[in-house]
Order: C-alpha cells, then structure tokens, then sequence
C-alpha cells in the first residue's frame, strides 16, 4: 500500500517536471515568469491555482494584474459560453457586431464623463503596447508633432515606440522627466517638495527655448507605477501635468493597462485626482483575462484616416464579452470602493510588519496595487539622508519563499527589489489574512538565509 501511494505521489511531480523541462528545451530565453515562478497551473479559481504537482497557490500577480475578478470568475465564463452558443462569428476584424455595441456601451459608462461625453475608441488588440502605439501614433498625427514626454521608472510596453517611451530605453524623440517618489525622491526632500520640484522642471524645460525640448506631440505617465516600483502619482502633481500640457496644448495621455478597472480604489486612478486626460490606455482587465486592448481619446484628436491603425485580431468577440461582464461586475458590486479599503488595511498591516523588519524599506501602493521594497540596513547610509540601498538579492528570496509557502507575489522597481502584490478585486478579508501571514513568514525565512552569498548582483 506504501509503495502504491508513493508511486501516485510520484506521478504529478514527473509531469510537473517533465513539462517544465520541455518548456526550458523550446522555449526562447525571453521567459520571464516561468524563470522565477517555476510551477505549471492545471485549474484555477478566484484566488486559487493548483499545480500540476497538486499544489495549490494564491495568487498575487493575477496575470500581472489582468485577472480583476480572479481565475475563471462565474459571470466571466457564462459571458464566453453564451457567445460560443450564440453561433456569432468569432472572428470579424473590426465590424460592428452586438457583442462590440454592448462592450463599447458598458465601458463608455464607466469613464469620466468629461472624456465618455466626447470620445471615439480605437480597438488595437491585442495587448497593452499596441494601444499605447496607437496612442503615440495618434497624438503625432493629430498634432504634427514627434516628440514624447515620457518619466523615469515608466513601463509602457516591449514593443519600439512603447519600450523607448519606457524608462530603461534611450530615443531621441522622448524626453525623459523625472517622476516624484517619497521614498528615492530624485530632488532628496520627496513629499508635495519633491512633486513641486518635478512640476516646475518639467514647466521650466517645455518653456526654455533653449532647453532643446521642441513642442512635444504628448505627454505619457502612469497614475500609479507598476512596473517601476508601485509608485503612485500625488494628486496634485497630476493636476499640475494636467494644467502644464493643457496651457501648451500638448495632448496627455494616461496609460491605465495596469491601474485601470478599481485595481486602485477608484475605477479608473486619474479620478482619484479628479484629471481628465486627452487619451486613455486601456487593456489587462478590461478584456476579463481575455486578450483586448483599447485606446479612448477626445473626438477633436481623430485625425486617422481609414486603415491608418489597424490588426488583425482588433475584433476578438470572447475578449469583448468577457470585458463588458467584467466591468458591468466591478462597477454593480462596488469593487473599486472594496479595493480602496482592503488595500487601505493590508497597507497598514504591511507597515506595522516594516516596523519589525529594518530590511522593508518603504510599502506603498493604492487599493490592491501595493508594494514592499526591501533594502539592505547594514549599508544604510549613516548620515542618514538617503534610503538604504535596494537589495535585489533579498526580494527575490523573498519571492522563492513565497512560492514554497504557496503564495505567488512578482517583483518590480528600478532594482527588482520591490515584492508586489495585484491581488484580485474579490479578495476576502480572510484571504488578505492569509496572503500577509505567508508573505511575512516568507520574509523571516529569507532574512535567515544567506542569500547575499547565495544570489549575488541577481536581478531581472
């Protein structure tokens, strides 16, 4: 009977095993999350995956904040089903179907109504970075100009135009400004100074005739950044990038692939500043873990003219039904008013954890958009006026640990030393529970371990 049931105990391993090996022979070396998160999921629902190993994992990068009603959410499968039953054509390029109209209706409904009153929508699938394309191809036609405003730390996408406007890449075309953060404030005093000093820079250099900045085409930024670290834009600031592009006519464009959808507590992160942007990047959630993405912009910008931006799979019907589910659900049930307070609480409990543990640099995020940077205190600067050096080695010890406690959390930041968590918006308040004890238990066992030695200089 023993040996029976090790022989069954074995078998998920050997497949888990034996995929992930193939996966490793044919895949190209571009891997990214199966690199650090070494698991091949066979079910999932809500919160939960289950491996092919048969363990089971909460997951806290929800497809990298894709999944805003979690894995396989009821209303989100019914939306697929009554489709493919329908007999509607899956594929129709960018027709006008039934499916589009209810789409394009449902989010028209949730977003400012400054914007919704007098917008046109460009369907650019199938993923963020051919919206934020179309977006820059956009604001260079409508406004002559080639130009971008872009911020450090920014992530906008991998193909050209969205890598260069990100905030690792170099091209002549996009001006990088500095974007304001607390905790590695660029100026050395962060708060509403730091945001200040940022605002008045990016005045000074548009309004230099010597500054070698020409009039741009837009301005690009992220309300909160994901990528870059989970910073969140202040308020004020973003009301002064408002002012500043709208007094020069410089279209601002928000991309919103990430926050979008109650992620930070508000449907949509520019109205937690109360701005209205020119155009809108939208896509992960909205197409309710279905491929979609979408561009929203000011009618007076629709310049194209027909077949100027186009795709091939700009018409996915399943993603288009699956999204209207989404958002008619985030919207019905208050989701984004939930974000705001259970982020708002495990923000605090992540902080009184800070509090035992020198190497948690900052937390910081909005809604269920948060992030834990972990630093090395024992190189500490002594003047204390800098922040502790990041430590890249530790979070992704951090993450390791994660996983062996069942819990899926990604990283991010400049250095890769920031641990995330995109929980989805259905999070219970017992989950949230569970999610911060493995993650707090994860990071004793890291601080235990000699990963200094172990993973040196590592990084993504």
């Amino acid at each position: 009977m023993a040996v029976t049931e090790t022989a069954a105990q074995a078998a998920p391993t050997a497949v888990h095993e034996g995929i992930l090996r193939r996966q490793s022979l044919r895949e190209s070396a571009a891997r990214t999350y199966a690199r650090s998160l070494p698991i091949v999921p066979v079910r999932a629902r809500g919160l939960t995956i289950e491996g092919a190993d048969g363990r089971r994992y909460l997951d806290c990068l929800s497809g990298a904040g894709t999944l805003a009603l979690g894995h396989n959410h009821p209303v989100v499968l019914e939306a697929i089903r009554k489709v493919i039953d329908s007999g509607a054509p899956l594929h129709v390029l960018d027709l006008a179907t039934p499916v589009k109209d209810a789409f394009t209706t449902e989010l028209f409904s949730t977003l400012p109504r400054q914007l919704a009153d007098n917008a046109r929508v460009q369907f650019c699938g199938p993923a963020g970075t051919d919206a934020v394309e179309a977006a820059l191809k956009l604001v260079r036609t409508a406004t002559g100009r080639s130009g971008i405003l872009a911020f450090t730390g920014a992530y906008h996408g991998m193909t050209a135009g969205a890598l260069a406007a990100s905030g690792g890449a170099e091209d002549v075309r996009v001006t990088r400004l500095p974007y304001p953060q607390n905790y590695r404030c660029p100026y050395g005093v962060g708060g509403e100074r730091g945001a200040e000093l940022s605002a008045r820079w990016t005045e000074s250099l548009l309004d230099d005739p010597k500054g070698g900045v020409p009039a741009p085409a837009g301005m690009i930024l992220e309300p909160v950044q994901g990528e870059g670290g989970v910073i969140p834009a202040p308020d004020n600031w973003l009301r002064r990038m408002r002012e500043i592009t709208a007094d020069r006519s410089v279209p601002l464009i928000a991309d919103e692939v990430q926050t979008g959808v109650g992620r930070t507590g508000a449907f949509w992160a520019v109205e937690h500043s109360g701005i209205v942007p020119d155009v809108m990047v939208l896509s992960k959630a909205i197409g309710g873990s279905l491929p979609l993405a979408v561009v929203v912009y000011r009618s007076d910008l629709d310049a194209w003219g027909p077949g100027a931006h186009a795709g091939t799979f700009r018409g996915n019907q399943l993603a288009m039904a699956a999204g209207a589910a989404t958002l008619a659900y985030v919207r019905e049930n208050r989701l984004a008013d939930r974000a705001a307070t259970l982020g708002a609480r495990m923000l605090g409990q992540l902080q009184g954890l800070a509090a035992q543990h020198p190497c948690i640099g900052d937390v910081r995020g909005r809604g269920l958009m948060i992030g834990v940077e972990l630093v090395d205190p024992e190189a500490q600067d002594p003047t204390g006026r800098a922040p502790a050096p990041a430590s890249p080695a530790l979070a992704a010890a951090v993450q390791q640990e994660c996983l062996r406690r069942g819990l899926i959390v990604e990283l991010g930041g400049r250095h890769s030393s920031v641990v995330r968590l995109l929980p989805p918006l259905t999070l219970t308040d017992e989950q949230a529970t569970a999610v911060l004890d493995r993650l707090a238990d994860a990071l004793a066992a890291a601080e235990r371990t000699p990963y200094r030695l172990e993973q040196p200089g590592l990084s993504h």
